[in-house]
Order: C-alpha cells, then structure tokens, then sequence
C-alpha cells in the first residue's frame, strides 16, 4: 500500500474512533445518527452471550453469567476503542516510515510503536525524527492519556449511576415484594395502614425515573448492568411502580392519584426513550388479560381499597398500561431478566393453553 494510502487510512480510523468516543462518552446524552462502533459490537455479543446464559438450568451460574456482560462490555468498549487507535496511528507511522530512525521493516514494527505510544511505554529503540511522525508520536501519547482519563471518569460515573437506581430497587422490597409486583404495593399500603407511603412511593420513582432517563439514555452500556440481590430487576421494579400509578389512575379511589399521575408520565418517557434508542415495538394490547385484572381488583378490595366500577376501570387501566407494557415486556425478554408479575416471559399464562396462537403472537 503506497504511503499516503496508509496515513489517509489511518487518519480516517483515528478520527472514526475518536468521533465514536465523543459520542459515547463526553456527549451527555444520546445522539441522533451517530456513528457508533461499540453500539453494533454490544448488540451482536449480546445476543451470543445472552444465549449462552439461557442455556444454563441453574438460576444462580445464569444470573452470574448475564450479570457479568456489564463490566465485561465496559472493558471491550475501551479496548476496541484503543485497538483501533493503535491501528490508525500504525498505519499513519507506516506510511511515515522514512521519517522513523531506524526505519520500520514491517508493519508490524509500525503497530508495535503505536502500541508503546498510546500506552505509553515507548523504549527508545524507535524514534521520529521526521516533523510528521513527530506531531504523529505526540498525538497518540496525547490520545493515550484522553483514553485513559474517560475510561476513569465513566466508571466512577456508570458506578454511581448504578448504585443510586439500586437503592430505590432494593428499598422498594419492604412494598413490593421479590419479584415486585404493582398490586402487591397497593396491598401493603392498606394491609398496613401506610397509605401516605404511596405518595412518597411516587414521588421518589418519578425522580428515579428522571434519573434513569438521563443516565440510562446517555450511556446504553447501564441497562446491562444487572441488580445485584435475587429476584430482583430494575425493570421489574419500575413496571411494579407503573402498574401501580395507573392502578390508582384507573380503579383504585386513592389521595395519592395525583402523584401517580406525575410518575406515570415520567416513567411513560422513559419507555418512549428506550423504545427510541432500542428500537423497540409498540402495541394497543395492555398485556394483561381481563381475568387478570378482576383478579387484581378482587385482591385490591379485600385488602380494604376502595376500587371505581369494574367496566370503566378496566378501559381505562388497558388504554393506559398500552403505553408502556409491550415495550417494557420486550426489554426484560431482551434483557432476559426473572420475570414478575405482568412484566417479562409471559409463557406462564393461565390461558396459553386454551389460546395458544394469541400467546404466541404476544411473545
């Protein structure tokens, strides 16, 4: 390849990967058209990896595997980032070459003083002496540090990011039980007299909703990152909320309608944003069957509700949890997590039985 093949190929790779580490880290939220490496290589090893987890019978080595794609993804980002950083400056070197001392034989002595550059831990056995390769050299090492300086900055933030959604998820235990459940909160809130609860309820999940927004939408790579404590999902745990919000909305006569109404359209964001960047489909169905629901609302009443008549209820609770629930559903399959109740794997249905080719569809 003549030499200002190689440094036209190498600066387009270089600049290729430092677009891609802009958009995926210092730009604080999501781009529309970017261009994405890491993007294409999560999606296609996720499936391979997800895969692999499903294979296992046992929940705890599949919970283990699936959790560990997370980190794992985060070291691959960084590491495809600087392997296609290595390999732009070692073809812009070697297409420099006249300007090395001594001069590269091989390509593969160029890659290997772009390696030590970008880390660095150049010996000394080659040197630029040309003015090109020397602005090259300065450069990389420049790159070198950027690298390393984003890859510390993301984890400390991931990691905060991670642990302020997982306080809500675990502290929404007491309520909603494990695996949550949106009905079994609006029990625990009669059953114990603690109706007041759920207005804090809402109002902490609306902003954790904002939150998970903002953070979950800017860096992709944290809806991996798994719960670390059993039958728990931060997914699960917000449809439990959101099934609940729209509870109150639709059937249950509750003081804390008006907060619920303000997390529902806070959490409905959310599932239009990640339906947005994960290309996710929408659906008029509710992905609740009407037997469900009067099931739902007997347990509601005998836990000392007061619930609206059940026709009109039921309407409004399947026109509003349409907004949400088929994308949701879709998301926790993808992400392949324990399901709960409404939320996740919906194989167990009472009637797929009966009506297997609505199942199905479903799925």
């Amino acid at each position: 390849m003549p030499g200002w093949l190689e440094v036209l190929a190498g600066v387009v790779l270089v600049l290729a990967a430092l677009y891609d580490m802009f958009q995926s880290v210092v730009l604080p939220r999501p781009a529309i058209n970017k261009f994405v490496l890491v993007r294409r290589l999560f999606r296609s090893l996720w499936t391979v990896w997800r895969w692999v987890g499903t294979r296992s019978s046992r929940v705890a080595r599949r919970e283990r595997w699936l959790a560990a794609f997370g980190p794992i993804g985060v070291l691959i980002m960084f590491g495809t980032w600087g392997t296609a950083l290595v390999l732009g400056y070692g073809l812009i070197i070697d297409g420099l070459r006249s300007q090395m001392h001594p001069m590269p034989d091989t390509f593969g002595t160029s890659l290997y003083f772009s390696a030590t550059t970008l880390v660095p831990l150049s010996y000394g056995d080659l040197v630029p002496v040309g003015a090109a390769a020397r602005v090259t050299a300065i450069a990389e090492s420049a790159t070198g540090v950027v690298l390393a300086a984003l890859a510390i900055t993301l984890l400390f933030s991931l990691y905060a990011s991670f642990q302020a959604r997982e306080e809500q998820v675990v502290s929404l235990d007491a309520m909603a039980g494990a695996p949550p459940s949106g009905v079994r909160i609006l029990e625990t809130a009669a059953e114990q007299d603690m109706r007041h609860e759920l207005t804090r309820t809402f109002d902490d999940w609306r902003g954790w909703a904002a939150a998970v927004l903002e953070s979950h939408l800017a860096y992709p790579i944290l809806v991996y990152f798994r719960s670390s404590h059993d039958n728990e999902a931060w997914l699960n745990s917000f449809g439990a909320v959101m099934d609940a919000a729209i509870l109150v909305m639709s059937t249950v006569e509750d003081e804390s309608e008006g907060p619920a109404r303000l997390m529902f359209t806070v959490g409905n964001h959310l599932v239009e944003d990640l339906s947005w960047y994960f290309r996710l489909r929408s659906s008029a169905e509710p992905y609740v069957e009407r037997q469900e629901f009067d099931e739902a609302v007997a347990r509601l009443r005998k836990a000392g509700h007061s619930c609206r008549p059940q026709e009109a209820a039921w309407k409004e609770f399947a026109e509003l949890r349409a907004k949400y629930a088929f994308p949701l559903n879709q998301m926790a399959q993808r992400l392949a997590i324990v399901p709960a109740q409404w939320i996740g794997d919906r194989s167990y249905l009472p009637h797929e039985r009966s009506m297997p080719g609505r199942a199905r569809r479903r799925r």
